[in-house]
């Protein structure tokens, strides 16, 4: 694996030397800068390049931007509705730049409205360490009671409703706002920072869209970029939904390995591909991460090795971002299946035989707390992953050869 780092640009707290230091090859930077539906411009591509090539002191890092993650795809291509044709050549044009630049993997997704969705962006676990966390009756009392979306009352169990209510009836304001603000508010650097008001609209105009109908939308936009990437050299790779279940009453099409399979099907070229997110499909008791890599491996471009631990076996629960080796998922026979799909590339003589992985979010621990970083991006906490996660790939590697 080749490994890789999540990082904001320069107002990042993570610092290009903290990465240097933790041993990191390559770069992955976001489009949050620019405008959803907007072309990216070679200008503002070689800008976040020239950014990253300098530590702080100004001699070379040595570091290469290897994936783009994201370039995002528009609420307008979702639903196809008003310029939708117009952005998803922007989107290609986009990725024409990013080849032009030397990038060739890209990694998006096709969530409906919202990004990845947490109730908790610091919940304190018993070592003092402070984690991301979805809670399912938070969800429900946010989105029963804070933003009272039409007919969410019907969307959860009985026994979920009931103590939602309670809880709400429990929180003060600093609460509710705190809650609000960590499920709908823009991601931490986002060029979008939405209000509750923006969510309700958004929502309404995802009103005719079904999940028949996102689905065929999705691949009436694979059908138009991916031949573009298998011509120009670029591999593809979408993101699953986090969490892999519907929320907000709006569908979801990439949770579970059939959704995987079908994408793949849909345009069957090389370039149609997968970012294989551990921590995201690992939110579901009936996700096999291990088996999935050996089956799907040969799309999987791009790998988030994350860990999460589940509440109860629901397949719409409570869940937190635990630690790269703790959770629910056999992390040792996951990247035991990298190695192996890996191998095989190299027979194959695959150019793309090393797959690029980040250590994907990260608990906040010692220097971390209080440093005011991107959620579920810490500099140690993700240190500590990425050790960890290395130490594996050497441990299977080594007894390979012997």
């Amino acid at each position: 694996m080749r490994h890789t780092w999540r990082w904001f640009g320069p107002k990042d707290r993570v610092s290009i030397d903290d990465m240097l230091q933790a041993g990191v090859q390559g770069v992955v930077p976001p489009r949050h800068h620019v405008p959803t539906g907007t072309v990216w411009s070679p200008g503002e591509i070689a800008r976040r390049q020239a950014e990253l090539a300098l530590m702080t002191d100004g001699a070379p890092s040595g570091l290469k931007w290897e994936v783009v993650e994201s370039l995002p795809v528009s609420e307008a291509i979702k639903t196809q509705t008003g310029d939708w044709r117009a952005h998803v050549e922007n989107w290609i044009a986009s990725m024409r730049n990013l080849k032009d630049a030397g990038i060739e993997v890209i990694c998006y997704n096709f969530m409906p409205v919202l990004d990845w969705t947490r109730t908790d962006l610091a919940w304190r676990r018993p070592n003092g360490a402070r984690c991301m966390r979805f809670d399912f009756t938070d969800f429900a009392a946010f989105d029963i009671h804070i933003l009272q979306r039409r007919g969410a009352a019907e969307d959860f169990p009985e026994e979920i409703r009931e103590e939602a209510a309670r809880r709400f009836a429990q929180m003060d304001e600093a609460r509710r706002e705190e809650l609000a603000g960590n499920v709908v508010f823009g991601l931490p650097g986002a060029a979008e920072h939405f209000t509750l008001q923006d969510v309700r609209a958004l929502l309404d105009s995802y009103a005719p869209v079904t999940d028949a109908v996102l689905r065929r939308h999705f691949h009436d936009f694979l059908e138009q970029v991916v031949p573009v990437a298998q011509e120009i050299g670029v591999r593809l790779c979408c993101h699953p939904d986090d969490p892999p279940f519907p929320l907000l009453g709006l569908p979801r099409v990439m949770s579970t390995e059939a959704d995987y399979a079908e994408r793949m099907a849909a345009v069957d070229l090389p370039a149609n591909g997968i970012t294989l997110c551990s921590g995201s499909l690992g939110a579901r008791p009936d996700n096999d991460l291990p088996g999935m890599m050996a089956r799907l491996g040969d799309r999987v471009h791009f790998l988030h090795l994350r860990n999460v631990r589940r509440d109860s076996d629901a397949i719409r629960g409570s869940f937190f971002e635990d630690e790269h080796l703790g959770g629910q998922t056999d992390m040792v026979a996951l990247v035991a299946a990298v190695l192996r799909e890996e191998a095989r590339r190299r027979e194959a003589g695959r150019a793309d035989a090393v797959i690029p992985m980040r250590p994907d979010h990260g608990q906040d621990i010692l220097d971390d707390i209080g440093r005011g970083g991107q959620p579920g991006y810490p500099a140690i906490g993700r240190l500590k992953g990425l050790a960890e996660l290395r130490g594996v790939e050497l441990a299977l590697s080594h007894g390979a050869r012997t």
